[in-house]
C-alpha cells in the first residue's frame, strides 16, 4: 500500500486551466465511486477548491496508481491525458503526507495561513467517508491532519490579520476608488466568499450593498446580517448598471455575466465599474476585460495583493516545518505497527514471481511469439493479478485495525501461502530500494 497524491493548484496551473478541472459539488460522490473502481486505487479523497484540485489516494502500486489517477482525471473531464499532464504534480508516501499537512493548515494556500481550506479539506474527507471510499489509512491520516491544522491556527499567529481573497478584493477596490464611501456595491452569490467580502467591507463607509442570488432566501439571510438589500436574479443587469463595484462568486458552471450584455450596459453607463470575479469556474466572460471602463479582476489577479502581507506568516511556516516532519514520521510509524504493509508487499512480490515463471513457460511453449505479443500478454497478466489482489489487500487493511487483527492476519498469510521468510525477504528488498533512492 502506498499513499499517492495527484493534483494541480495555483502553483502549477493558471486559472484558465484550473477552472476546467473542478469537480462539481453535485458530482462529488459519483467521482469518488468512479475513481475507486479504477485499477490500483484502494482508497481516495478528492479536494476541489478555487485554487486546487487534488486527489489523495491509497494505491497498491505507485506506477500503476499514477497512470490510473491521470486516466480518471482525463476521462472525467473529457480531456486528453497529454493536455492535462503538464499541469499535474505527484507526491508519494512521506512527501504526499507532508503536502496534505501543509495544505490543510493553510501553508500552501494563495492566502498563507487562511482557515477556509481547513473546512474544505474536512468537508472533502467527510464526503469520501460517507461515500465509502476511505479506509484505515486515509481515515487515520485525515483525522490527524485536521487536528493538527486546528492546533496550528489556535496556537500560532499565522491567521492573525490574515489576508483573504475577499480582503484582497476590497483592497483592489480601495486602490481604484480611494475611499469607498457612497459607492454602490453588488454581490452576486450568497456563499462563504460573499460573506467574507461583506465582513471586510464592514467599516469602510459603504452603505449601499445589494445581494443577488438564485435562491433568494439565502440572499435574505446574508442581507439581514449586514443590513444589505436583496435584488432579483432576473434583474441582475439593472443592478449592475448603477453599481460601482461588483463582486461575483457563484457555483455556476458557465459565465453568468456575458460580454455582449456588458458591452451594451457599459455603453450606456457614464462611470467605470470594478468587477471582481472570485468564482471557479469563472463567472464573468474574460472578453469583458476588453470593454472600456470595465475593470475585471479574477483570483489570479489578486495574488499580488495577497502576497504583500505574508512575510510574518512565512516565518511561522518555516518554524512549523520540523513539527510537520515529526507528524509525518509518527504517521508512518503507526502504519508500520499495523503489521500489514510487509504482508502486502510479500503477497505482491509472490504474485509477480508467479507471473514471471508463467511468462518464461509461455515463451518456451510458444517460441513464435513476437516481442510485441509477449509484452502485451505480460501486461494483461499483470492487470489480472492487480484486479485479483485489489479486494484481498483492501480487506487485509481493514482487518489490521480490528480487535483480533493478529489472528486475522495469520489466517490471511496461511490462505495465500506467505511464510515469514517471504515477508523478511520482501522487507530487505524494500530497505535496499529505499537506501538506493
Amino acid at each position: 500500500m502506498f499513499i499517492l497524491t495527484m493534483g494541480l493548484n495555483h502553483h502549477t496551473a493558471l486559472i484558465d486551466i484550473r477552472e476546467k478541472l473542478v469537480f462539481k459539488e453535485t458530482e462529488e460522490e459519483m467521482a469518488l465511486i468512479t475513481l475507486l473502481q479504477e485499477k490500483s486505487i484502494l482508497e481516495n479523497v478528492i479536494i476541489s477548491t478555487c485554487n486546487r484540485t487534488e486527489i489523495v489516494a491509497v494505491v497498491d502500486q505507485i506506477h500503476t496508481g499514477r497512470y490510473y489517477l491521470k486516466r480518471f482525471m482525463a476521462n472525467w473531464f473529457q480531456m486528453d491525458m497529454e493536455k492535462i499532464e503538464p499541469y499535474l504534480f505527484f507526491h508519494e508516501e512521506k512527501e504526499a503526507v507532508n503536502h496534505l499537512y501543509k495544505v490543510t493548515a493553510g501553508l500552501d494556500s494563495l492566502v498563507l495561513g487562511e482557515t477556509q481550506i481547513l473546512g474544505q479539506v474536512k468537508h472533502a474527507f467527510e464526503i469520501a467517508k460517507q461515500t465509502g471510499t476511505t479506509g484505515t489509512l486515509l481515515n487515520k491520516l485525515f483525522r490527524e491532519v485536521v487536528t493538527f491544522a486546528k492546533k496550528v491556527h489556535h496556537q500560532t499567529k499565522i491567521n492573525e490579520n490574515a489576508v483573504s481573497v475577499s480582503y484582497a478584493a476590497v483592497e483592489v477596490a480601495k486602490k481604484l476608488y480611494g475611499s469607498l464611501e457612497n459607492k454602490k456595491i453588488v454581490l452576486v452569490g450568497a456563499g462563504e466568499m460573499s460573506e467574507l467580502a461583506l465582513q471586510n467591507l464592514a467599516g469602510s463607509g459603504i452603505a449601499d450593498i445589494t445581494i443577488i442570488n438564485r435562491t433568494k432566501a439565502n440572499a435574505e439571510i446574508l442581507a439581514d446580517q449586514f443590513q444589505a438589500k436583496v435584488g432579483t436574479y432576473e434583474e441582475m443587469n439593472n443592478y449592475l448598471s448603477i453599481a460601482d463595484i461588483v463582486l461575483v462568486s457563484t457555483s455556476a458552471d458557465e459565465p453568468i455575466i456575458k460580454q455582449k450584455d456588458m458591452q451594451i450596459l457599459m455603453s450606456q453607463k457614464s462611470t467605470s465599474m470594478l468587477v471582481i470575479d472570485i468564482g471557479l469556474p469563472r463567472n464573468v466572460e474574460h472578453d469583458c476585460s476588453y470593454i472600456p471602463n470595465f475593470h475585471l479582476y479574477d483570483i489570479d489577479d489578486l495574488a499580488g495583493v495577497v502576497s504583500a502581507n505574508s512575510l510574518e506568516r512565512q516565518k511561522i511556516v518555516l518554524a512549523l516545518e520540523n513539527t510537520i516532519e515529526t507528524e509525518v514520521q509518527n504517521f508512518f510509524e503507526w502504519e508500520k505497527q499495523l503489521g500489514v504493509v510487509p504482508v502486502i508487499r510479500a503477497l505482491r512480490e509472490k504474485a509477480l514471481e508467479m507471473q514471471e515463471i508463467t511468462m518464461t513457460s509461455l515463451e518456451n511453449k510458444l517460441p513464435g511469439l513476437t516481442e510485441r505479443e509477449y509484452i502485451q500478454i505480460g501486461k494483461h497478466m499483470k492487470s489480472i493479478i492487480n484486479q485479483m489482489l485489489k479486494q484481498p489487500i483492501s480487506e487485509l487493511k481493514e482487518m489490521s485495525v480490528e480487535n483480533d487483527a493478529p489472528t486475522s492476519i495469520e489466517h490471511f498469510k496461511r490462505i495465500f501461502g506467505l511464510t515469514e521468510l517471504d515477508i523478511t525477504l520482501s522487507e530487505k528488498t524494500q530497505e535496499q530500494a529505499e537506501t538506493r533512492s
